[in-house]
């Protein structure tokens, strides 16, 4: 079997939860990437912390998510243009480093699944960028977070959501829950809605954090990584929230624009995902061999 052949079998093994082992020169990459992250850690944090003595809406959040986003192996690279202020994005969800290559393109704030905060530095990293994060089960939390996220929107200027619930292996799209986008019935004076599309390329389905992966081992085989791969940010065409008649209406039509960008990205049509996930309710459709 060829390393490549080993290496998708480790993935496939780790969407099952197997632990994926590393072998020396993995670990190394691990490390050196690692210690990398902590260096950044060391500047970044102290500038960001001097920066709110004197001024508010720190910079150094989004340039260390941006750097991390480089490190761990992303090169972001981004079309059309984001909005800056008044913005809700709704985003399909791959992995963590979604967060931040998207917090490194426009500073965006975050609503997340609670499972992210457990994940060794990215939890931590998220919360510096004021992260919303929800737990999917938690369905009598649901106004406490729409708050939250409230909240969120008026400081920040920009939130991003998730709407699927859950990450996916980058060729699928599962159905939006627009229980957050509850937050725009009715929509804040100004606020626009803009889709955005993460391609991950050829390597989406091995960066993908899926199934029964847990999250540390899949931060762990992301920075064993060889190499680099493209991340491309899609920003699509802004829309008003006002022009459709409640967060339904305002989700499908995110919905529609980000299946048809995600579609001419990957060349053929988004497939249904092949995995149960139980706490958004999706069950994957039985398989003809």
């Amino acid at each position: 079997m060829d390393p490549d052949s080993r290496d998708w079998a480790h993935r496939a093994a780790a969407a099952k939860g197997v632990p994926t082992p590393l072998n020396a020169i993995q670990w190394i990459r691990f490390t050196v990437r690692l210690l990398m992250i902590v260096l950044a850690l060391f500047i970044f944090v102290p500038a960001h912390y001097a920066y709110r003595i004197f001024a508010y809406g720190s910079p150094f959040p989004m340039w260390f998510l941006g750097l991390t986003a480089r490190i761990v192996g992303a090169k972001v690279e981004t079309r059309g243009v984001p909005l800056r202020r008044d913005v809700f994005f709704i985003a399909n969800h791959v992995s963590w480093i979604d967060i931040l290559s998207l917090a490194g393109a426009s500073g965006t704030a975050f609503v997340a699944k609670q499972e992210l905060a457990q994940v060794p530095v990215i939890g931590w990293l998220c919360r510096l960028n004021r992260t919303v994060f929800v737990k999917r089960e938690n369905r009598l939390g649901v106004a406490e977070q729409i708050n939250a996220l409230r909240e969120a929107l008026m400081d920040n200027w920009s939130v991003t959501i998730f709407p699927e619930g859950t990450t996916t292996d980058g060729h699928s799209l599962l159905p939006f829950k627009s229980s957050m986008i509850s937050v725009l019935e009715p929509p804040p004076p100004g606020v626009m809605v803009q889709p955005v599309v993460l391609d991950y390329g050829e390597v989406a389905e091995w960066i993908g954090w899926i199934d029964n992966e847990g999250g540390v081992n899949n931060f762990k085989r992301v920075l064993a990584r060889k190499g680099t791969f493209t991340l491309v940010l899609n920003y699509l065409e802004p829309f008003s929230p006002e022009e459709y008649h409640g967060r339904k209406a305002i989700s499908a039509k995110a919905r529609e624009m980000i299946e048809e960008q995600l579609e001419a990205s990957l060349g053929h049509p988004v497939r249904p995902f092949k995995f149960n996930v139980e706490p958004i309710r999706y069950s994957a459709p039985e398989m003809i061999e």
